[in-house]
């Protein structure tokens, strides 16, 4: 009998989480996705996909879905926040396709998780439980067994935590992990495209480097709405999009940036909040039967815009492990985090690395914007082709 004949558990019902239920169905591995919620994605934030994102996707065979409803943006646009200068333009589009074999696109957070919802429901060995919010595990006559706090409970052959940041099935894991506040929060809008001046028109992703402070903006929803993020070195722990912030206090902040920056962000007046954590490495990713994936194993800062590409990642290698080890869950977990751990500890500290070039003030901000100005844009891109490739995964 197959040690995954009971099925496997995935908590959560997200990208990462859908993305290993749609890997597992590839392979006909029965599993049953457990969410909180009625798999409603509630972020309502834009996301960047790189290459590596998107043939993860591919592979998945959900890539062209999610196309549909994305933008190929044309370049990563450079500028310094405060003078309006562009320092550089790394090319993207056909240039960044035809070098690593997917395109970059940028999209609606809520688009990626339609498309990869739609996909695991059209598996069969794929079961989705909404309104299940894992609070306790257990074991039991060799069987994973996943409880919600009124007493539900389903079982498995073993368990995947796709929980997120704030994972419940981490503590079973690592019950010693502790989130630490980075001592920033990430601002949120979304704002009309139309009639927006230039250069906020333009299909492209626009990184503004600020003293302690900087802005992403890039089109979503196939270019009807720009998704604007402001991440600022200060703020409030919480959990969630939950924190609200007027307007005129966000730009409190933000009296040194150029005219054309400030006027953008005045264009709208509802700001949505999340606080940046950091987590000190796991000692492992998994215990017994139990797994970690995505950010409840290995949370990583925004700056390089690949939490939810390291999920996808994660997903994949997860269930090749699990058929290449015959469905042994602990040999197969084992596995799994030495495919993918030097990947994402080097993917980490090279994001804390664009974090600091990114928010650098005084002399460092002089240097990194003469640094910029001198190398050619696609010279620059070049410097990321590791993490572009991936060559952990087969898929």
């Amino acid at each position: 009998m197959s040690a995954l004949e009971r099925g496997v558990l995935i908590a959560g019902g997200g990208i990462g989480g859908l993305a290993a239920s749609i890997a597992f169905g590839a392979r006909n591995i029965a599993s049953t996705v457990l969410e909180r919620s009625r798999f409603a994605d509630e972020t309502g934030a834009g996301i960047q996909l790189g290459p590596n994102a998107t043939r993860a996707l591919r592979g998945l065979g959900v890539l062209d879905a999610v196309t549909a409803n994305a933008v190929r943006s044309d370049a990563i646009w450079l500028y310094d926040a405060h003078s309006g200068l562009r320092l550089n333009v790394l090319p993207l589009g056909r240039a960044i396709e035809q070098r690593h074999g997917a395109p970059y696109l940028t999209l609606h957070r809520a688009d990626l998780h339609a498309a990869l919802l739609a996909a695991a429901e059209s598996y069969a060995a794929v079961a989705l439980q909404p309104g299940f919010a894992v609070s306790d595990i257990g074991t039991a006559s060799g069987e994973i067994i996943a409880r919600t706090s009124d007493g539900a409970e389903v079982s498995g052959s073993c368990l995947i935590g796709a929980d997120g940041l704030w994972s419940t099935v981490r503590k079973f894991v690592a019950p010693q992990a502790d989130l630490q506040f980075a001592g920033a929060t990430a601002w949120r809008a979304l704002v009309p495209t139309r009639e927006l001046p230039a250069p906020f028109d333009a299909p492209v992703v626009g990184v503004w480097m600020g003293s302690g402070a900087h802005m992403v903006h890039y089109p979503v929803r196939g270019g009807e709405q720009l998704n604007v993020v402001v991440i600022i070195e200060r703020g409030d722990q919480g959990e969630g999009w939950n924190q609200t912030i007027e307007t005129r206090a966000l730009l409190s902040h933000l009296t040194a940036w150029a005219e054309p920056l400030k006027r953008l962000l005045e264009q709208t007046a509802s700001w949505r909040g999340w606080s940046l954590y950091r987590l000190a490495p796991l000692p492992r990713w998994s215990n017994g039967p139990v797994a970690l994936l995505g950010d409840a194993a290995h949370p990583v800062l925004p700056f390089l815009a690949q939490g939810a590409a390291l999920a996808i990642e994660d997903a994949v290698t997860l269930a090749e492990s699990l058929a290449d080890c015959g469905g042994a869950p602990e040999r197969a977990f084992r596995r799994y985090e030495t495919l993918r751990k030097e990947r994402v500890t080097r993917l980490q500290r090279a994001s804390l690395t664009f974090g600091r070039n990114y928010h650098a003030k005084g002399p460092l901000r002089a240097a990194r914007n003469i640094v910029l100005r001198a190398r050619r844009g696609d010279k620059l891109l070049a410097t990321l082709d590791w993490l572009y490739r991936d060559e952990t995964l087969s898929a």
